[in-house]
């Protein structure tokens, strides 16, 4: 190749490169399946009796994690491998009043919040993770997890935990009572701890419906009477009445990383039951927008190189040395009629 050539091979590459986008900028968040399904789970409702709990375990098959000797009831304190629904307790100074931010106590559960743009989802390297496209429910597939836990880091609200004490460990998750072998949902049922709780604190039902229950309930005034449906809103298995709290004017997953399934409103600050500090941007959204940039980037090395080889094949297969030979072995060009060098 040439000189001349050469600097005009460079210059075509660079001009590819900076075709390219020069900025990183985050996708949409996703929206909610067309048939979103999912839970409300109300603080001022629940009780703290751990039925919920109880009937998490029984569903998917998992022991009690006792504390010291106490063998009497299961004493989770946190979600682990072994458990996928927990219900934690806020307590302030004397804590005798319920509800109350100062001198009060209250109750808020952890289990999955099955984002609408999880991040789990989005972090996994083999799709171990999914959002069905339906339900919008999130589930783990441990026949194709390979254990690196990368999911683990994706979620903002630390779900997914993984059985460090077993030797074949996977990852563990609340899966909305749905997965293979379970399939409550699929076969009509509800969540294993929306159907047991007495009071109604955990509701399940389709995402607008929960939505549209909170907001109704956000409305009412402190000390008006509110009926409350138990099992499912759609369907209640037994309403029952009692006057309203003074409700925080916050519905926790309507927008939150993108929004979540699994919805909760509360008399107390959702900061002080210990829920991240999130945005509506989702994490998902951020991080994929940075790495597609990312990818781009890598990108200008091949694009430039492509452009190079490019223009030295073709200048390859049409150039002759000195002698007026050939140098493609493949080309006709050049030669007589009786096949000898011209």
């Amino acid at each position: 190749m040439k000189r001349r050539e050469f600097l005009k091979s460079v210059a075509g590459g660079a001009v590819a490169c900076a075709a390219l986008p020069q900025t990183a900028e985050a996708r949409e968040n996703l929206k909610p399946a067309p048939q979103a399904v999912g839970m409300l789970f109300d603080s001022t409702l629940c009780i703290g009796c751990k039925a919920c709990v109880s009937k998490c375990k029984e569903v998917n098959g998992m022991p009690p994690e006792i504390d010291g000797d106490n063998v009497t009831w299961d004493s989770a304190r946190d979600l682990s491998g072994k458990t996928l629904n927990v219900i934690k307790a806020y307590k302030q100074g004397s804590g005798q009043t319920k509800d109350a931010l100062t001198d009060g106590f209250a109750f808020e559960k952890r289990s999955c919040m099955h984002c609408v743009d999880p991040g789990c989802v989005s972090v996994c390297p083999v799709t171990a993770m999914r959002r069905h496209s339906v339900t919008g429910i999130v589930t783990h597939h441990p026949d194709a997890c390979i254990g690196c836990r990368t999911c683990m880091t994706g979620c903002p609200y630390n779900v997914p935990q993984f059985e460090y004490d077993n030797p074949f460990g996977q990852i563990q998750k609340c899966q909305m009572c749905n997965q293979k072998g379970v399939s409550r949902i699929d076969n009509g049922q509800l969540t294993g701890c929306a159907e047991v709780c007495p009071t109604g604190a955990t509701l399940f039902g389709p995402r607008e419906e929960l939505l549209k229950e909170a907001k109704r309930r956000l409305a009412a005034q402190a000390g008006d009477e509110l009926s409350y449906p138990r099992g499912n809103v759609v369907k209640s298995t037994g309403d029952h009445a009692k006057s309203a709290p003074e409700y925080q004017q916050h519905i926790w997953g309507e927008k939150e990383a993108g929004g979540t399934n699994v919805m909760h409103i509360s008399a107390i600050p959702f900061d002080k039951l210990g829920m991240p500090p999130l945005g509506e941007r989702s994490y998902a959204s951020i991080s994929e927008g940075v790495q597609h940039t990312l990818y781009n980037y890598l990108a200008l090395p091949a694009v430039a190189l492509a452009g190079l080889t490019a223009i030295v094949r073709r200048n390859t297969s049409s150039q002759h040395d000195a002698s007026g030979m050939d140098t493609d072995l493949g080309s006709d060009e050049g030669a007589d009629n009786n096949g000898g060098a011209s």
